[in-house]
């Protein structure tokens, strides 16, 4: 079964007690240690067979919406100043949702400041197999 994987970069249920600084206080050895930790979470996913795709996000985003026949669709944001920060996806394809749990810890993992681990929130989504049904 494929879940998503959101790296909740800031925001989540609440911030773990060991956070100390956002990524622009890090020193460039402490974001190159971040980011090889992800290319190696994407190695070993790959080399089970989970992996299926990854990307990191822009911080800058657009709610967009529908906003009636021959109008331009509504805009609102960017919300830079919003505490919630994606700041990244991974889908993978596992077994169990347990190990999508597994494998979302594991990434949460990641090094930040100092080398200590981000404690970042992963929102885990299963993919919906089928539409939903109303009867």
């Amino acid at each position: 079964m494929k879940y998503l994987m959101l790296k909740h970069y800031r925001g989540g249920p609440e911030a773990h007690p060991g956070f100390s600084a956002p990524m622009d206080r890090w020193t460039p050895e402490e974001i190159n240690a971040h980011v090889a930790f992800m290319g190696k979470v994407i190695d070993d996913l790959r080399e089970r067979g989970e992996f299926v795709d990854a990307q990191a996000l822009s911080p800058e985003g657009t709610f967009v919406r529908y906003d009636g026949e021959g109008r331009p669709p509504a805009t609102d944001g960017p919300f830079a100043e919003t505490k919630d920060l994606i700041a990244g996806w991974m889908v993978i394809d596992v077994d169990s949702e347990e190990r999508a749990h597994e494998a979302a810890a594991y990434l949460s993992s990641a090094p930040g400041k100092d080398g200590k681990p981000l404690h970042e929130w992963i929102e885990v989504r299963p993919f919906l197999a089928d539409p939903p049904v109303v009867e």
